[in-house]
C-alpha cells in the first residue's frame, strides 16, 4: 500500500490540513498519510522544493507526494501530476516541480481537472488524484498531457579557481543556515587547500567541522549537513539570529593560492 506524504504552507492553526486529510480518508479510509511539513513559509516554493527534495527518495517506490504550496487561484492556473523514478508528485504548476527536477519528460506529466469556482480546490484535486493512483489506475488516465511546466531556475553558486560565492537557501528550525554549496563542488574547487568562509563582515570560519559538538558551546562552525550542503551553525545556538543571516544572503569561500 503506497504512502501519501503531505507538504504544504497551510499551517496548523486553521482547518485546511484537516480538511485535506478528511477528503483523502473519505475516499480511502486505510490511507497511510505522512506529514512532512505544514510550516513551509507562505507561497515559498523554494523552501518547499528544498524540503521535498530531501525526503521523497527515502520513501518506497509508488509513494504519492502531495505538495500544496502557493496554491493561488487565477486565470489559467493549473495543477499537475508528475512521475519520477517510480514516485508520483501532485502539485500546482508554479515552478516548484522545475526546482525539484531539472527535466521531466512529457509522458510523465499530466494536467489535473480543476473546478475554477471552488475556493479550496486543492483539497479535492489532491484527493481525487491520490485515490486514482492509490487504487492502481494508470498514471496516463489522470488527465491530458501537460504543456511544458512553468520554470523557475534555482540560484547556483559562482565558482572560480580561487573562490566560491554561494547563497543562503534555507534556515532550518534550529536556525542553522544552509548554503547552496554542495560538498562535491567544494572539495573539487578546494583541492585540499585551506579556506576562509566569509559572511556578514564577521571573522571568517577557517575549518570544516564534522559535527556541531566539534566546537565549544556558543562557537560558530561550518560543516556539510546530512543533505550534503554547506551549513553555518552555532553549537547549541542560533546562527541565523546571531549573525543576521537570511535567505538570499551571500556567503563567500576564499581558497589559498596554490603553492608555486
Amino acid at each position: 500500500m503506497p504512502f501519501v506524504t503531505l507538504t504544504t504552507d497551510f499551517g496548523t492553526r486553521d482547518y485546511y490540513v484537516g480538511a485535506l486529510k478528511g477528503a483523502l480518508l473519505r475516499r480511502i479510509p486505510t490511507l497511510q498519510l505522512v506529514d512532512i511539513s505544514h510550516d513551509i513559509a507562505p507561497f515559498d516554493i523554494v523552501q518547499g522544493a528544498f524540503v521535498v527534495a530531501h525526503i521523497w527518495s527515502e520513501f518506497p517506490e509508488g509513494s504519492i507526494h502531495l505538495i500544496g504550496i502557493n496554491c493561488v487561484y487565477q486565470a489559467e492556473y493549473r495543477f499537475v501530476a508528475a512521475r519520477h523514478e517510480g514516485h508520483f508528485f501532485i502539485a500546482p504548476d508554479n515552478g516548484l516541480l522545475s526546482l525539484l527536477f531539472s527535466q521531466i519528460s512529457p509522458e510523465n506529466l499530466r494536467n489535473l481537472p480543476v473546478n475554477p469556482y471552488e475556493h479550496f480546490a486543492v483539497k479535492n484535486i489532491f484527493a481525487e488524484a491520490a485515490a486514482h493512483l492509490h487504487q492502481g489506475n494508470p498514471f496516463e488516465s489522470l488527465g491530458e498531457f501537460a504543456a511544458p511546466l512553468l520554470e523557475r531556475i534555482s540560484i547556483q553558486p559562482v565558482i572560480t579557481p580561487m573562490q566560491m560565492r554561494g547563497t543562503v537557501i534555507h534556515v532550518d528550525n534550529f536556525d542553522n543556515v544552509v548554503v547552496n554549496i554542495r560538498r562535491e563542488m567544494f572539495e573539487k574547487t578546494a583541492n585540499g587547500r585551506p579556506f576562509s568562509l566569509y559572511f556578514k563582515r564577521n571573522d571568517p570560519i577557517l575549518q570544516l567541522s564534522g559535527n556541531y559538538c566539534d566546537v565549544v558551546i556558543g562557537e560558530t562552525l561550518c560543516l556539510f549537513n546530512a543533505a550534503g550542503f554547506l551549513e553555518i551553525a552555532v553549537n547549541m545556538g542560533r546562527a541565523a539570529t546571531l549573525w543576521g543571516l537570511k535567505v538570499e544572503d551571500v556567503v563567500e569561500v576564499v581558497f589559498e593560492a596554490p603553492q608555486a
